[in-house]
């Protein structure tokens, strides 16, 4: 199964074993990880899982679409180049090792 590691504001980092198809907003939960809320359950209508994308796996990702673009203009955190909304980011094997900070204060 691949993984993902979430590094929290702090430095502390959690990795976790994520299902391909599932989203990082949910497997965050699933699994207890602070830091990311995700109040809209994923519908892209809240920028409360914002995480910041670790190289080399933000530059295999596909930009985001229109909706997730506009909705990481209403982060908490401001918006840095590699923030994406993780129930956007759907586990694959090709992003097994992948690494998210958690954006610092979402609410």
């Amino acid at each position: 199964m691949p993984r993902v590691i979430y590094i929290q504001p702090s430095g502390e980092r959690h990795e976790v074993d994520v299902p391909v198809g599932q989203n990082l907003m949910f497997a965050a939960a699933n699994h207890g990880i602070d830091g990311i809320v995700g109040d809209c359950g994923g519908a892209m209508s809240c920028a409360t899982c914002h995480v910041l994308v670790e190289e080399p796996f933000f530059a295999m990702m596909p930009s985001p679409d229109g909706t997730e673009n506009q909705m990481l203009d209403y982060t908490v955190m401001p918006r840095e180049a590699t923030s994406r909304l993780s129930c956007q980011i759907v586990m694959s094997d090709a992003l097994d090792g992948i690494a998210v900070r958690i954006a610092n204060a979402q609410l």
